[in-house]
């Protein structure tokens, strides 16, 4: 494990920067500005490391402001329709920073706070746990909320992420991290390539806002199926999208709910790197980097264009406060959110 300085932020806080390694090869570097995944280094089938996820170099490029590079995400991660909600006869107005809509947790979600780090260590490998107090009110949500998100990278190549939180008041609660990943190395070109396989059978369509209709639909036969895999970019031409590319959120094939199963697999062909995704969510949004334009230069001076990355984000489906038939977003005093997400790699 090591520690470090990253720098500070503008009113004075430092932020930190934690090293975990495996005696494999993967590392994976974390700050605790957004509990924030900067790097992760991955071997491909000759042993040679890359780093697979999109990021910067130094803290004043994240303190600029970014498409939410590696950070964890909330209080609610992804969409809520008109930022509003109805919780227990009272309505509640959320920032609308995506168009007409609520994304992400806001102006000054938990992506934008410095978190309490610890370093720590268990049977599995080395880990640091993040710790976040968000005060009822902040970005509109009612309710104080404690946040604990722990990074693990074990000795059997998995980066392990565990959720967990508690509130004094009734709260939509929905995290996930929100890496952008190339199997083939942050910056070295598109994952059009990249063979994606999800383990899901249906999807929630999107209005022109990326808002849930309602619908859940079976993918069989469309352009969102992904049960066998697939290269990511190989029917890029029949969506509609604009910009075009995948946001859509995928219901994950679960027989019992809540139980840690496999959600994904990528396959980078070149490198023969391959990354299983893992988690007890019951969705997962594939996002396949739309509205980067190459206006963003990343770690090595390395420019980030639209299709550089996928991000494959575990949660609860979008607007899930205002569908009361998606599986519930709700926490209460006296409950405990929790939730595990795990990349697991090898080469192939």
């Amino acid at each position: 494990m090591e520690k470090a300085n990253f720098g500070k932020t503008a009113d004075g806080q430092i932020v930190e920067t934690f090293t975990l390694a495996n005696q494999h090869g993967l590392k994976a570097k974390l700050i605790s500005y957004g509990a924030l995944l900067t790097e992760l280094h991955v071997p491909d089938r000759h042993g040679r490391s890359e780093d697979i996820v999109l990021g910067f170099d130094n803290l004043e490029s994240y303190l600029k402001g970014h498409p939410h590079f590696g950070c964890a995400t909330g209080r609610y991660a992804n969409r809520i329709a008109r930022g509003k909600f109805l919780l227990h006869g009272k309505e509640y107005q959320l920032a609308c920073n995506n168009g007409p809509n609520h994304l992400h947790g806001g102006l000054q979600g938990i992506d934008k706070k410095v978190w309490k780090a610890a370093p720590g260590q268990s049977p599995k490998g080395e880990a640091v746990k993040f710790s976040y107090f968000s005060p009822d009110g902040e970005e509109g949500y009612p309710g104080n909320l404690q946040i604990e998100i722990t990074y693990l990278l074990t000795g059997n190549d998995e980066l392990q992420i565990d959720y967990a939180a508690t509130c004094d008041r009734a709260t939509p609660i929905n995290l996930t991290n929100h890496s952008y990943f190339n199997l083939a190395g942050a910056g070295n070109g598109d994952i059009l390539n990249h063979e994606l396989r999800i383990n899901a059978g249906f999807y929630t369509p999107v209005d022109d806002t990326s808002i849930p209709t309602g619908e859940i639909l079976r993918v069989a036969g469309t352009v969102m199926d992904f049960t066998n895999p697939t290269p990511i970019g190989s029917r890029l031409g029949q969506l509609r999208s604009k910009p075009v590319g995948y946001d859509h959120n995928y219901v994950l094939n679960k027989p019992h709910p809540g139980e840690l199963s496999l959600a994904a697999e990528v396959n980078e062909s070149k490198s023969g790197r391959v990354m299983q995704v893992w988690t007890t969510e019951p969705g997962i949004q594939l996002y396949t980097a739309n509205y980067l334009d190459g206006r963003i230069t990343g770690k090595g001076g390395k420019v980030y264009r639209q299709h550089y990355a996928f991000c494959l984000e575990c949660q609860h489906f979008p607007d899930s406060p205002n569908r009361p038939y998606f599986p519930p977003v709700i926490l209460n005093p006296g409950q405990k959110y929790t939730q595990t997400t795990l990349h697991k790699f090898e080469a192939r």
